[in-house]
């Protein structure tokens, strides 16, 4: 028999058994790389993370005969509802067996859950946090996930929402960079030069100078991306957040700001890719798993570059290509083998473009969906 439960987020045996169930899918797929069981449950923590001072989410498991074989969340994101002039709920961390009717099931008490609250329309996947990543992955499939960046999910996934009748709203592009094809064209190079008469490069001589300065850089992040599908407005608490989460990854050498005078108009945000460590820790965090965290930051050959973007005011006047001379040095100077650029948004036709002629390839796509209740 199929139940749907909806999970008590107060109860820590009924939130470890929703975080369970990706590892019941995917424990020991090369491809998968399981979050933090400590970060994972900060997402239904209702008093540590900030998404709840704004907005409201449900979670749901769903159990074949007592097994749970799939899990959703629902989630109604006030800011990007305010800011888009929508009325959506969003589904995150959707996770099923190769099951219609789980899934179905499963979406039937997203959709009850938003109607109750006067939504018009599903969306998704997100998550809760702007760097949690857009979409399931519908191509690319071989390809390992970019830490907890990206979302892995396995290749019948796009077929059971579809089934239910969800069509695709937006797709993002991730990238691969290699650092032996990397070719900056001199058209490029030039008017980086130029621009660079105009604008100077940010760097912070440490950790502790970068962290103080995360709520300017959270500022143009925010304007930055205004125009962007994803976008809403990220709170002071958010920001400190997203700093605390990442800041054992963080290697300030690697962040790069652009500015005019004293005003940061863009960035380049490159992480070192722990994700083999991360599969090494199956979601625990012991000492040796942390020991185990930092050495990979200190030896990764490869960089994720979740974070690049520049004020609109600006792509047209040399800061496109001031901003790309970054890229190239985040992963030169870093001396890494390859970067990998996740989720440019398919409709970015022009920054697609750019990054083609700089050799990258596209190497997986993930889909967002959508659907009117």
């Amino acid at each position: 028999m199929l139940t749907i439960e909806q999970v008590d987020p107060d109860d820590r045996a009924e939130v470890r058994r929703f975080l369970d169930v990706p590892h019941r899918l995917y424990g020991g797929d090369p491809r998968w790389v399981p979050p933090l069981y400590i970060d994972a449950a900060l997402m239904l923590n209702r008093r540590r993370h900030p998404f709840y001072e704004h907005s409201d989410a449900a979670f749901f498991v769903a159990a074949r005969d007592r097994r749970p074989v799939g899990r959703v969340g629902a989630m109604e994101l006030r800011p990007y509802n305010h800011a888009h002039g929508v009325r959506q709920v969003a589904f995150t961390q959707f996770e099923c067996e190769d099951d219609e009717e789980a899934a179905g099931a499963l979406f039937e008490r997203v959709f009850e859950w938003g109607r109750a609250r006067r939504l018009t329309k599903v969306v998704g996947p997100r998550g809760l946090s702007a760097l949690d990543g857009y979409g399931l992955l519908v191509q690319g499939f071989e390809h390992r996930q970019l830490m907890t960046m990206t979302s892995y999910n396995g290749p019948w996934y796009p077929r059971l929402v579809e089934a239910i009748g969800f069509k695709e709203e937006v797709d993002f592009v991730s990238y691969e960079l290699a650092s032996a094809t990397f070719s900056m064209p001199d058209g490029v190079r030039r008017a980086a030069e130029r621009a660079a008469g105009r604008l100077h490069i940010v760097r912070y001589a440490s950790k502790r100078a970068l962290v103080r300065a995360a709520r300017r850089i959270g500022d143009t992040y925010n304007r930055a991306f205004a125009n962007n599908w994803e976008y809403y407005p990220l709170t002071d608490r958010e920001i400190d957040f997203l700093i605390e989460q990442f800041r054992p990854l963080v290697d300030h050498r690697l962040m790069t700001f652009i500015a005019a005078g004293d005003t940061i108009i863009g960035f380049v945000l490159a992480f070192p890719d722990v994700s083999a460590a991360l599969q090494r820790a199956r979601g625990r965090l012991t000492p040796l798993s942390l020991a185990r965290l930092l050495l990979a930051r200190r030896r990764a050959s490869s960089v994720a570059l979740n974070g690049a973007g520049i004020l609109p005011a600006y792509q047209g006047r040399g800061g496109n290509a001031l901003l790309y001379t970054q890229i190239e040095r985040a992963v030169r100077a870093g001396g890494f083998d390859r970067a990998e650029l996740p989720q440019v948004a398919k409709t970015a036709t022009r920054m697609r473009a750019d990054l083609e002629r700089l050799g990258a390839t596209p190497i997986k796509t993930h889909r967002v969906y959508g659907l009117e209740l």
